[in-house]
């Protein structure tokens, strides 16, 4: 089979949740992780620019078909051992630690794993982690989703979404410009706001103390666009704060958006920054 052929494959968590996995390319081995809404398609245009010099493992997490959707309420704690299981398989079939990178919500897990299991990591690199997006706040934004998911209501989901990341209102007309008279396909729809919502169940019972990502040891980059907005900026420098040893990089003209407005950006700093830390 040729190694740069994406293949799928299956990887069972601690507690037997079945995780589906694409892997592409040959090399050291990259986990890149998705954010909410995401799935098995977040990275790939990064991925096929890190593929013919590394190894990338994709994995749809726990929530996001065609891996498991948890039975009750999906936590961090769950996730982190879903992650460390990826990590764990891509680990073991290339004989060498991992490189983990994760954005927007998979940012957030990164930072879990990192502090919780780091034993098969080679590195760590993280884009705008919305840590802001935690505990009681987002604990009343999920009823209020719950609600809207419940009776299918996709104007009402989307306005607590706009809520939880705060973007502003300008960007969110923008983008219902730009949308048009489309309308996404129904099963996928769907499919993503499940998994929103499971995200917002994980997100409402952590907390906002970033001093705990102090306990992070694995060289570690810090990612961010230049014109993300608020509080993303102010989040990014106190995690920087609490992770002194990281690097730091901020793509001029780029946003919350970046891995898919500019993957040849984003896969240049990591092929760079995973170059430095193997050296």
């Amino acid at each position: 089979m040729n190694s740069h052929q994406p293949r799928d494959q299956h990887v069972r968590s601690a507690d037997g949740t079945r995780l589906v996995v694409r892997r592409t390319g040959s090399g050291d081995p990259v986990v890149l992780v998705h954010g909410s809404g995401g799935g098995l398609h977040s990275w790939a245009t990064v991925a096929d620019r890190l593929g013919p010099r590394y190894e990338v493992w994709l994995p749809a997490r726990r929530g996001y078909g065609p891996s498991d959707v948890p039975s009750g309420i999906k936590s961090f704690q769950e996730e982190t051992a879903d992650l460390t299981a990826v990590l764990r398989a891509a680990s073991e079939s290339a004989g060498l630690p991992v490189h983990l990178v994760g954005a927007s919500y998979g940012a957030t897990l990164a930072l879990h794993t990192a502090a919780a299991e780091p034993r098969d990591l080679r590195s760590l690199a993280v884009f705008e982690p919305p840590l802001f997006a935690a505990g009681p706040r987002i604990a009343a934004l999920l009823d209020r989703y719950r609600a809207a998911f419940e009776r299918d209501d996709d104007r009402a989901m989307a306005a607590v979404l706009n809520d939880v990341t705060r973007v502003p209102a300008e960007i969110v007309a923008a983008f219902a410009a730009a949308a048009g008279d489309r309308t996404p396909d129904p099963v996928e729809a769907r499919r993503a706001a499940l998994g929103w919502l499971h995200d917002l169940e994980a997100l409402a019972q952590d907390d906002t103390d970033l001093a705990r990502w102090s306990s992070i040891t694995v060289p570690t980059l810090l990612m961010r666009g230049a014109d993300t907005w608020e509080p993303m900026p102010s989040t990014m420098d106190a995690l920087a704060n609490a992770i002194p040893r990281a690097r730091n990089v901020s793509w001029p003209g780029q946003s919350h958006f970046v891995t898919a407005t500019a993957p040849a950006l984003v896969a240049d700093t990591l092929r760079q920054f995973f170059a430095e830390v193997s050296a």
